[in-house]
């Protein structure tokens, strides 16, 4: 079984994000905690890791894997540029529960799945989380459950799911009623929300200051 760290407990949290490090970087699976639901992650910029992400998921490449980032700036180096509507949704809800779906730099080598010259982009709001990734840079991360099940709120959750195909997991306690986050696409000419979440529509669009679409 993999090791599992309490992060509640500080000698516990710092050896498993010194594990959970490791281990991403090693190109293995960690689970930690988010402040939706329990992430499934690995290194963004690792096809071989994101592979296995998508099979300890038992999902194929048709639904890309989200990146998550420790920092505003961060996004700058991954997409081809960030409109005005961006820095202003990131400045209202990051670190948050709103997810940004942008073209990505095409000079970045990554496989996050069949992603149409685009990624989804979100800052958690959880120290854990936050920690890892301004440790190690961008994550792909998915949520920790096999696809067609519900994502777990909890560590042991997870565990029952994926158990060994995980390399680490970081215990964060329960992370309350899952709110999935609320997912806006910014490619096209209309800002158009792909899912309602945690940031509602009239939130989006009162930042915006403009119409917004919603699928």
């Amino acid at each position: 079984m993999a090791p599992t760290y309490d992060c509640a407990d500080p000698q516990g949290r710092t050896e498993g994000l010194a594990a959970a490090a490791r281990a991403v970087r090693s190109g293995r699976l960690v689970v930690l905690p988010t402040d939706t639901v329990y992430g499934l992650g690995c290194d963004a910029f690792s096809g071989s890791a994101v592979r296995s992400l998508l099979a300890a998921k038992k999902r194929g490449p048709d639904m890309p894997v989200p990146v998550l980032v420790g920092s505003w700036s961060t996004i700058d180096g991954l997409v081809l540029g960030v409109p005005r509507a961006a820095r202003n949704l990131i400045e209202a809800f990051w670190p948050g529960g709103l997810s940004l779906v942008l073209p990505h730099a095409p000079s970045l080598a990554w496989d996050l799945g069949s992603t149409k010259g685009t990624v989804m982009l979100r800052m958690p709001l959880h120290p854990v989380a936050l920690e890892l990734l301004r440790d190690v840079g961008p994550m792909a991360v998915s949520s920790a459950n096999i696809s067609g099940s519900p994502p777990p709120s909890t560590m042991s959750g997870a565990v029952r799911q994926l158990g060994d195909s995980v390399g680490v997991y970081l215990d964060g306690g329960d992370s309350g009623l899952p709110v999935a986050s609320t997912v806006v696409d910014l490619t096209g000419e209309d800002p158009l929300v792909l899912r309602q979440g945690a940031v509602s529509v009239q939130q989006v669009r009162e930042v915006l200051g403009r119409e917004v679409l919603t699928a």
